[in-house]
């Protein structure tokens, strides 16, 4: 089997670093741009934090085979251009869209986003996300006013803690009067009753005289 030449491995070498080392990469199909179209699409994913570069397909299926990524095979069919992220993969799709929306030659095919390989119509919603820096704003204002109404609370509790603790004292302080005085009755409520039966009589040894009824019963 005839080996590769050198430069086809470094080209494949080159591919497979780029892939595995960038955030993601968008492949587009630039066939009937011409050179000047394509030093503007250069600069304009350059700026997006982007490098816009062409490869052969067969030389890119190989790197995709080394990471595994056999799902790209399907994306490498036509002339195609590469184009990996470095930074915002928002603003890199939106530069390829905006370029396409006046240059109709250019067709953003799919790509990849960390190792999940995305469609023309996941590429396309891509593109319209909200900027990093729009949904960071957003957040912070969601946040915050969470955060001053917390904020508020807190300030406000020292003061709620006083009043609460003095409203406390004053209830204590006019309910001691009426609990004293259940005390003051207790030792009415212990004095012998008028009703209670009287004491018996101790019994006496002496027998009892008899009746002259029952004297004269016993003749």
């Amino acid at each position: 089997m005839e080996e590769p030449r050198p430069e086809k491995v470094a080209v494949v070498t080159e591919v497979r670093d780029r892939l595995s080392s960038s955030n993601g990469a968008l492949l587009t199909e630039y066939r009937g741009l011409k050179v000047a179209d394509l030093a503007a699409l250069r600069r304009s994913v350059g700026d997006a934090g982007g490098e816009y570069r062409i490869f052969k397909n067969t030389l890119v299926r190989l790197a995709a085979a080394d990471l595994g990524l056999t799902d790209l095979d399907a994306l490498l069919v036509g002339p195609t251009a590469i184009a990996f992220i470095d930074g915002d993969a928002v603003a890199v799709a939106k530069s390829l869209r905006d370029f396409a929306r006046t240059n109709p030659n250019l067709t953003i095919k799919g790509g990849l986003l960390g190792t999940t390989v995305l469609s023309a119509a996941d590429a396309g919603a891509l593109a319209d996300v909200a900027p990093r820096e729009v949904i960071l704003a957003q957040l912070a204002g969601a946040l915050a006013a969470p955060l001053q109404k917390m904020a508020g609370l807190l300030q406000a509790l020292p003061r709620n803690f006083a009043y609460g603790l003095s409203a406390l004292v004053e209830k204590r302080g006019s309910e001691a009067p009426a609990a004293a005085a259940p005390a003051a009755e207790a030792p009415a409520a212990e004095a012998p009753s008028a009703e209670a039966p009287a004491a018996e009589a101790p019994q006496s040894d002496t027998p009892p005289q008899d009746t002259p009824e029952q004297a004269e019963g016993d003749q």
